[in-house]
């Protein structure tokens, strides 16, 4: 690997700390406040950064033992389940990572819409309007050209935007433990005032599992360095890097959200507009902390988006060079950027822009499909560790590593519910239809085993009730 692709432990740090804290950290007071009260906060993060840990150390082994395969998501679940859930674990990732970036893109301008826009006069709206589109659509081909310059180049930016965006946080937990009050916090320690007339279960079981999908949001990025693993100077990086950037992520989740929700009472942040740690800091500081945090949105958004660009670009050209993705992915530029797949995954992004545009969809809606299709690419990471650990009949470590991993993953399908699961169903379809089709122009025919078949037929039996869904939700 030439030396103007490879990047550092540092670099790759600040890109797994960059993916994770995008725009949702900025909206969790107010997204957990929602749905939980302080007990069930506090189990829910408990699950969560148990989980997050072991899927972050599968990260680190995997890199470890199987330094031969290059990008993470993708190859783990290739080698270890076959041509088609390893296709199914890129394409699920690579539209999590596109949808991902819209999402950023339409709540930095609704950001830049609270500076400027007026009830009689809205501008950028909920980023979705026609300025907000033009906007967003010049963003995204800015960073196109950026990432055409150079991988290394890319994250060297991303390491600076990670930096700027980080310290504001800092002062905001700074703050928030001078303002804490226990009794604030534990006001609503059990959650009952959540109950609704349409939700009027407020069981401490019910809200940890709306925690979940919240959670697993903020936490897409963890595999930020297996991804670019080729990239890497060394191969021990790539695993350091994943479990620094994600203990130091999981002290700055929890220690907002726990500290927010003693500073004003739960019900209170619940109603707060998003971002809602504007809304937190000004109540402390004043007018100028609600500033201060919009304005680390935006900067927080930008590197999120050059940092999963950086991994939507690299995932089809992983997948092309196995014939799961047309052969067009595998060309270079000069810079020895994956360039057809960098073009491909930006006319994707115009085109959700453009949708987004004309259908009104806000963040929140890019979220939920967003988060949707990371849940299987998770659970086949954990699965691959814990089935190679006993095939290899490696230590108990990575059985118990590999199987916890596997554990938190098949919770958080669980905790998804039915109706994420049917809807990205019809996503996987959508993927199976491009895998047809390299197979026929790698191979001349398509070639599938015998459990592959079944998979394909499950999927066509689920999309029934799932095509029955998308037009009666």
């Amino acid at each position: 690997m030439s030396s103007k692709s490879q990047i550092g432990l540092t670099a790759l740090t600040a890109l797994v700390i960059s993916s994770m804290i995008g725009s949702g950290i900025f909206s969790l007071p107010q997204n957990m406040s929602a749905v939980a009260g302080s007990q069930a906060l506090l189990i829910g993060w408990l699950i969560t950064g148990v989980g997050i840990i072991f899927l972050g150390l599968s990260f680190h082994y995997l890199a470890q033992i199987r330094p031969d395969l290059d990008g993470g998501i993708y190859t783990y679940a290739r080698e270890g389940f076959g041509d088609l859930m390893g296709f199914f674990s890129a394409w699920g990732y690579w539209l999590c990572t596109t949808i991902g970036i819209v999402g950023y893109l339409v709540v930095m301008f609704e950001g830049i819409g609270g500076f400027v826009d007026t009830p009689e006069r809205v501008i950028f709206g909920q980023g979705n309007t026609f300025v907000s589109f033009v906007g967003a659509s010049a963003v995204a081909w800015l960073i196109y050209a950026l990432v055409a310059k150079g991988i290394k180049e890319a994250s060297s930016v991303n390491l600076i935007a990670t930096v700027v965006k980080v310290l504001p946080l800092l002062l905001f937990i700074g703050v928030a433990v001078y303002f804490f009050k226990a009794d604030v916090f534990m006001s609503d320690w059990t959650g009952a005032t959540l109950a609704t007339t349409e939700n009027p279960d407020t069981s401490i079981m019910s809200q940890v599992k709306n925690t979940m999908l919240i959670t697993l949001w903020v936490f897409t990025g963890i595999e930020g360095a297996a991804v670019l693993s080729k990239h890497a100077k060394t191969r021990l990086d790539v695993g350091r890097a994943t479990v620094l950037g994600v203990s130091i992520t999981l002290v700055l989740y929890v220690l907002i959200t726990v500290l927010s929700q003693g500073i004003l009472p739960r019900a209170q942040i619940a109603e707060m507009v998003n971002p809602s740690m504007a809304g937190v800091l000004q109540h402390m500081v004043g007018d100028w902390g609600k500033i201060l945090i919009s304005l680390c949105l935006m900067v927080s958004v930008l590197a999120s988006y050059l940092s999963w660009t950086l991994y939507a670009t690299e995932i089809p050209h992983l997948g092309a060079k196995n014939g799961a993705f047309p052969k067009a992915f595998l060309q270079l530029n000069r810079n020895e950027v994956p360039h057809q797949a960098l073009l491909f995954t930006t006319l994707t992004v115009q085109l959700c822009l453009f949708l987004v545009w004309q259908t009104g969809n806000s963040y929140e809606a890019l979220v939920l499909i967003s988060t949707s299709m990371i849940l299987v690419p998770y659970l086949l990471v954990g699965a691959f560790l814990l089935k190679y650990a006993f095939q290899k009949q490696l230590g108990a470590k990575y059985k118990i590593i590999g199987a916890m991993a596997t554990l938190y993953a098949s919770w958080i399908v669980y905790a998804a519910g039915v109706n994420y699961l049917l809807f990205s169903v019809l996503l996987y379809l959508v993927g199976a239809i491009l895998y047809l089709y390299s197979q026929k122009q790698f191979h001349g025919k398509w070639m599938f085993t015998l459990p592959e078949k079944i998979i394909l037929g499950v999927l066509g039996i689920l999309a029934i009730p799932a095509i029955w869904q998308f037009f009666n939700s």
